[in-house]
Formats: structure tokens, C-alpha cells, sequence
């Protein structure tokens, strides 16, 4: 039953705590393991942990594509019980990996993956539609940000502090996990449903069948394409820095200290979403999806001056870190929170933000394994710094010229063809 006798304030602090605290504590399920290096370890002639990696990636890759369907479909009533299933089979997938010896524990990472790449959508399905739906994501978002450098600095910790073994920190890390992620899922079902004013301000959110789906990307399939291509490459950025931040910062000569991880992501986690979720303060729909565009753009700008930067050795390596987190997080954060959902709201079209984001997930993360076993394949023990670096440059320049193309196309649909929901 949703929370009763709350003013609008209150319920909307309330689900930012439920919706920060589940997709926070689900990461604890996923990247811990990413702290161990796995050193001397070697498969088919790759480094083991890029294998590792691989195979979890691919089974949150899988779990995308599953969810385009899977998280669209879904009835809303549902959604709770089907996030504590899926932690429960990873954290079963991880109890896997401490049991079975290498190389045979592959295929538990691919397991522990597969169940997890739902878990967004199913807390996105608890936000979107309403009119601080901006704020809501926003703070959702914030917690993948943070999550990836505290869950990897806990897994530091019971590496080095606690002596557990690599193969036994990632379940030990879900344990710890585990009890709050129960009282923050419990805190999801007690968000009231969209009220009257959201829905005439934001549009109806309703599950989609097939022909929905296939509609609605027909309708904007070249807008939507340019913004698939612009996300997939932010993911495998975003991916690789997050996964290899060790290999990273050995490559800059810098000690990997536990703290260095929740450092960085802290100051990407806070400011990042704060920009965002001033959405909220723009009431036409037109307006803010246009601004989100602008978002992207400026955040893809950023990544090409903080390696112009870097280049020339102006900032320190802690510096680009940073400011390359920014550039990465900010058009990534900007679909999530902005893009997709007054999309949906401008054009007032049967859709949801939880299918959009799956569509451009999926073939993000797919992205990210192709890149990977390239990555094993041609540049096996070479200066990963130098390889990620590349990648920057490359990814930034043709995410530039996606995001501007998207701008001429949605600015030639949108004049007189969309509708714009507008305040009075």
C-alpha cells in the first residue's frame, strides 16, 4: 500500500531514499568483484580478469535485451517482487563463484550478471511520469555513480583489511548488502501512484505490448537511432573506467588505495545529478527535452577538453578522472533523467522510459563486450592508459557529431508536429 498522509515533499523524499538506496545496494551484487586484479591469471591467452568482466557483462548484456520486453510488460504490482528475485539469484550466483574453482566460476559471473541488468527499469517503472520525475531519477542516478566506487572500495577493504579471498569477497560483499536493499525495496512499494496533475503534465505511463514498442520506435527511429549510438559509446566509457579504474590509475603510476575509487565518484556522483534534476524547473516539455539535448552535448565537450588537457599535462590525473566522470555522466544521466522521459511527455505517444532506456542499454553493453574482447585480443598486456585514452578521443568526436545530428532531427519533427504539455 502507498505511503498515506504525506504532502508531496515528504513522499518525494521518501522515494528518492527507496530508489537511491535499492539500485546503491544492487550494485554491492555486482562490482565488488572488480576490485581483485586477478594477478598472473590467464585464459585462452587473455587476461583472466578481462575475461571475468566479459562474462558478466555479457549476461547483463543478455538481461537488456530481455528487459526490452521483460520491464515494459511488467504489471506495476509486480515490480518489488521481482527485484528481490533477481538479487536473490545473483547473490546465489555469487555464492556459486566462492565454491567453484577457476576456471569453471566464468560462468557464475555470467549468472550473477543476467538477473541484475533488470533491476533498473524495474525501480525507473516506481518515477517516471510524474512532475519531479527529473529529481527522482536524477538521485537514481547518483547511486550508480557513487555505488561503482564504494562497492569497489568495500571489496578493497575485505581484500585488504579483512583477508578474504577474491574468490569469496564478491558473496561476503552481497551479504553486507543484503539486508538494506530488503528495507529500501519495502520503501518503493509505499510510493503513491502519479496523481491527476502528473499525468496531465507528463502523459499516461502504461505497460507496452509488441506493437507499442515496435510504434513508438517506427515513429522516431532516426532520432532514437542517433541517440542509441551517442549512449552506446558513453557506456563503454563509462564501463571501461569503471570496471579497469585499478589499471587506470597503475597506468598514471598512482597507488590504487581504497579511498581514490569513492573519491572521485563522489564529486561525479554529487554534481552530475544535481544538474540534472533541474529539469524539475522547466515546465515545457519542448523546452527541457531540447535542454537535455544541450546537456549531452556540452557533457561530450567536456570529455574532449579534459583530454586536450591531459594531453598538454595541465590537469592531474585525479583532475581528468574527474572531469572526464562528468563529461561521461552527464548526457548519460541527461537520457535517463531528461531526454526519454519529456519525450514521452511532448509527444504524449503510449510509451514509457523504462523501454527507451532498455532499447539503448542493450546494445550499449553489447557495445562494451565487443570492445573488451578486442581489447584481450590485439592489446593483451599492453598500456591500458594508452588504449583507454584512445578510446576517449574516438568515442567523444563521433558522440558529438550523434548528439548534434539528434538536435536538427527532433528540432525539424518537434516544429508543430508535437504536442507540448504546458502549465497555465
Amino acid at each position: 500500500m502507498p505511503i498515506e498522509g504525506k504532502s508531496q515533499i515528504g513522499w518525494t523524499i521518501w522515494g528518492m531514499v527507496a530508489a537511491f538506496g535499492t539500485y546503491f545496494c544492487m550494485y554491492g551484487f555486482r562490482k565488488p568483484f572488480t576490485a581483485a586484479e586477478f594477478t598472473g591469471m590467464r585464459l585462452w591467452g587473455l587476461d583472466y580478469k578481462t575475461v571475468l568482466v566479459t562474462s558478466q557483462v555479457l549476461g547483463y548484456t543478455l538481461s537488456k535485451f530481455i528487459g526490452i520486453k521483460a520491464v515494459s510488460e511488467i504489471p506495476p504490482g509486480r515490480r518489488a517482487l521481482g527485484i528481490l528475485i533477481l538479487i536473490g539469484i545473483a547473490l546465489f550466483a555469487l555464492l556459486l563463484f566462492g565454491l567453484a574453482p577457476p576456471p569453471y566460476n566464468i560462468a557464475c559471473l555470467f549468472l550473477d550478471g543476467l538477473p541484475l541488468g533488470m533491476v533498473f527499469g524495474l525501480v525507473l517503472g516506481f518515477l517516471e511520469g510524474r512532475r519531479v520525475t527529473e529529481l527522482l531519477t536524477a538521485v537514481l542516478c547518483s547511486s550508480f555513480i557513487l555505488a561503482g566506487g564504494v562497492t569497489k572500495s568495500v571489496g578493497s577493504w575485505l581484500l585488504h583489511d579483512r583477508h578474504v579471498s577474491g574468490q569469496w569477497m564478491p558473496f561476503v560483499a552481497g551479504l553486507i548488502f543484503l539486508a538494506p536493499l530488503v528495507a529500501f525495496v519495502w520503501m518503493l512499494t509505499r510510493i503513491p501512484p502519479p496523481d491527476q496533475q502528473d499525468i496531465e503534465l507528463r502523459a499516461a505511463r502504461s505497460t507496452m505490448d509488441h506493437h507499442d514498442r515496435s510504434r513508438l520506435f517506427r515513429r522516431y527511429a532516426l532520432g532514437l537511432v542517433l541517440i542509441l549510438a551517442m549512449y552506446l559509446l558513453i557506456t563503454i566509457l563509462r564501463s571501461v573506467r569503471d570496471d579497469f579504474a585499478p589499471e587506470i590509475w597503475r597506468g598514471f603510476g598512482m597507488s590504487t588505495n581504497p579511498a581514490i575509487f569513492a573519491q572521485t565518484e563522489l564529486i561525479v556522483g554529487l554534481s552530475v545529478p544535481a544538474a540534472a534534476a533541474l529539469g524539475i524547473l522547466i515546465r515545457d516539455n519542448r523546452r527541457a527535452f531540447f535542454t537535455g539535448i544541450g546537456a549531452a552535448l556540452a557533457g561530450l565537450l567536456l570529455c574532449m577538453a579534459s583530454l586536450i588537457a591531459l594531453h598538454f599535462r595541465v590537469v592531474s590525473p585525479f583532475a581528468f578522472m574527474v572531469l572526464l566522470g562528468v563529461g561521461l555522466y552527464l548526457p548519460y544521466v541527461s537520457v535517463s533523467t531528461t531526454i526519454f522521459e519529456r519525450l514521452v511527455a511532448m509527444t504524449r505517444d503510449r510509451g514509457t522510459i523504462a523501454f527507451l532506456m532498455y532499447l539503448v542499454d542493450a546494445w550499449g553493453y553489447l557495445g562494451y563486450v565487443a570492445v573488451m574482447l578486442g581489447r584481450s585480443v590485439f592489446h593483451a598486456g599492453g598500456n591500458f592508459l594508452g588504449f583507454f585514452t584512445t578510446l576517449c578521443w574516438i568515442a567523444s568526436g563521433i558522440g558529438i557529431v550523434c548528439v548534434a545530428g539528434c538536435w536538427v532531427y527532433f528540432g525539424r519533427r518537434s516544429a508543430g508536429h508535437f504536442e507540448t504539455a504546458l502549465v497555465a
